[in-house]
């Protein structure tokens, strides 16, 4: 299972790359980084009903759904801060730029999330070569971009 698990995230990574090229130009078609987002999710939402209609995926019942922290159901609204905004940073940066900025983000919260065990993730301390690691992929940023 680790092995699917480790293509999807290079898949999903390949996938987002590209992501960012059909986003900037559908910003640039439409004049706007909200309107491009708003696209990008609704033509996703409609995969994903596609996928769980065929699938079969049960629709979870009104105790699972109560059951779900408040904050989860946020989650939307930080994807949709990110494709409304890379829309405007690949262009200006470039999709390297973004990526590593974006990664470099990710990685540093993640840290913090590990750390504290935050958001019902496991523990995982802070170490000198966690944050090694961050601060190599810190420079790498910085190449990339100059």
């Amino acid at each position: 299972m680790k092995g699917l698990a480790w293509f999807l995230g290079i898949a999903a990574g390949f996938g987002l790359t590209v992501q960012v090229g059909m986003n900037a130009q559908l910003r640039k078609a439409l004049q706007s980084a909200n309107t491009a987002a708003l696209v990008s999710f609704v033509v996703g939402t409609l995969a994903l009903i596609m996928l769980v209609l065929a699938l079969r995926t049960p629709v979870p019942d009104r105790g699972t759904l109560a059951a779900v922290p408040v904050w989860a159901w946020f989650g939307g609204v930080l994807g949709a801060f990110y494709v409304a905004s890379s829309t405007i940073v690949a262009v200006e940066l470039g999709a390297t730029t973004l990526l590593g900025l974006a990664l470099l983000g990710q990685l540093s919260t993640a840290l913090v999330i590990d750390h504290f065990g935050w958001l019902g993730l496991p523990e995982n301390p802070i170490t000198l070569s966690r944050l090694a690691g961050v601060a190599l992929l810190a420079v790498g940023v910085w190449l990339v971009a100059r």
